[in-house]
């Protein structure tokens, strides 16, 4: 369990300037990757500007089964059910 990414997450269009600010806000999953791993994203809270924080599980190799029904029993016990206010239009 690893945070994914360092920060809370960004404003839509926020950051699109700095190539590097983006790719660092993907520092965490590309090792996954790399090392051929199940990785799973899921919502974790939100920050105090009200943006979404995210949890990243690293699983064992071909077993992303095991991810899914952890990640569902942590967004069960968290509670978390923050949905996004109308970015989109």
């Amino acid at each position: 369990m690893t945070p994914t990414a360092p920060s809370a997450a960004f404003g839509l269009g926020d950051n699109t300037a700095d190539p590097l600010a983006m790719y660092l806000n993907d520092i965490f999953t590309v090792t996954v990757n790399l090392a051929g791993l199940p990785g799973l994203s899921l919502p974790a809270g939100l920050s105090a500007e009200g943006l979404p924080l995210g949890l990243q599980l690293i699983g064992r190799p071909l077993d992303e089964g095991t991810l899914f029904s952890l990640a569902g029993a942590l967004e069960k016990a968290a509670g978390f059910d923050a949905k996004p206010s109308g970015w989109w239009g």
